[in-house]
C-alpha cells in the first residue's frame, strides 16, 4: 500500500524528524503530490491569524511563529476558501474557538456546490464530514475548516462531477479514513477535473471521504519533495507541527 511505502521511504531517507510522508504519484495520466499524516502520532493544526490578529498569509510566517515556541512545520497546505481580507468563507475553528459559523446553504462558486463539507480535527483523529451531517452530529472539533465541494462522500464521488468535464485547474484537497487515523493531503501537479481529482482519492488512495480545498491558489510546503511554494497570500493553512530541530 502507498502508506507503508511512504513511511519506509521517509524513515530511511529523512529520519524521525519528518512526521509527514510525501511522494509524487501518477494516476490515470495525471500527476499529484500526496502527503499523509497519522493522527496517532502527528500534531495536526490549523493556522489563520497571528498573535497580533493579522493573517499569517505564508508558510514562512507560520514557521517563524512556531520557532518562538521551539516548534517547526514539517508539512503545510492552504486549507479552505477565504475572502479578500483572508477571513474564511465558511466554518472555522482554531484552538477550540469558533471564528466563523457553519454555512449550510447553497451558494455561488465551488464552495456552494452542495454537498460541501468540513474538515474537523479532534482529539487523536481527523474527519471530513458533509456539512449537513456535521450540523446534525455537532462534533467537538479543536480545529475545523469548511470548504467545498465534497470530492468523495461515503465512497461515492460528488453527484455533480462529470466524467467528460473540460473544466481543468490545479486543485488541492484532503481525505480521511473511516477510523479518522489516516489524513491524506493532495495537490495536483497539472490541471485536473473534479471527477479526476475525486477518483484519485477514492480509487488510488482508498479514501471514503474527501474535501476540495481550492484551485489555482493552491500551495504546498513539503520538504520531502523540495516544495516550499510561495505566491498568493493564503487564508487558512493546515500543517503538521514537530519539535524544532536542534
Amino acid at each position: 500500500m502507498i502508506r507503508a511505502a511512504l513511511i519506509a521511504i521517509s524513515c530511511a531517507v529523512f529520519g524521525p524528524a519528518h512526521a509527514v510522508t510525501c511522494e509524487d504519484v501518477e494516476f490515470s495520466g495525471n500527476l499529484y503530490s500526496v502527503c499523509e499524516a497519522d493522527m496517532s502520532k502527528d500534531d495536526l493544526r490549523l493556522f489563520l491569524y497571528n498573535g497580533d490578529g493579522a493573517p499569517y498569509g505564508h508558510f514562512t510566517a507560520v514557521d517563524r511563529a512556531l520557532s518562538d515556541q521551539n516548534e517547526a512545520l514539517s508539512f503545510a497546505m492552504n486549507a479552505g476558501m477565504y475572502h479578500p481580507d483572508r477571513s474564511p468563507v465558511g466554518h472555522y475553528v482554531e484552538n477550540g474557538k469558533e471564528q466563523m459559523r457553519v454555512i449550510p446553504n447553497a451558494g455561488p462558486g465551488n464552495f456552494g456546490l452542495l454537498p460541501n463539507g468540513i474538515f474537523c480535527i479532534s482529539e487523536n483523529r481527523a474527519d471530513v464530514i458533509e456539512t449537513l451531517t456535521f450540523v446534525e452530529q455537532t462534533p467537538d472539533c479543536i480545529y475545523a475548516t469548511q470548504s467545498g465541494p465534497m470530492l468523495v462522500i461515503d465512497g461515492e464521488l460528488h453527484p455533480r462531477f462529470l466524467p467528460d468535464s473540460t473544466s481543468r485547474y490545479l486543485r488541492n484537497g484532503v481525505g480521511t479514513s473511516a477510523d479518522g487515523q489516516r489524513v491524506v493531503f493532495v495537490i495536483s501537479r497539472n490541471a485536473v477535473t473534479f471527477h479526476e481529482f475525486g477518483s484519485l482519492f477514492r480509487d488510488k488512495l482508498d479514501i471514503p471521504s474527501a474535501l476540495y480545498f481550492d484551485g489555482n491558489i493552491s500551495r504546498l510546503y513539503a520538504p520531502d519533495l523540495g516544495r516550499h511554494d510561495s505566491g498568493f497570500r493564503m487564508g487558512p493553512i493546515v500543517g503538521v507541527v514537530v519539535a524544532k530541530p536542534e
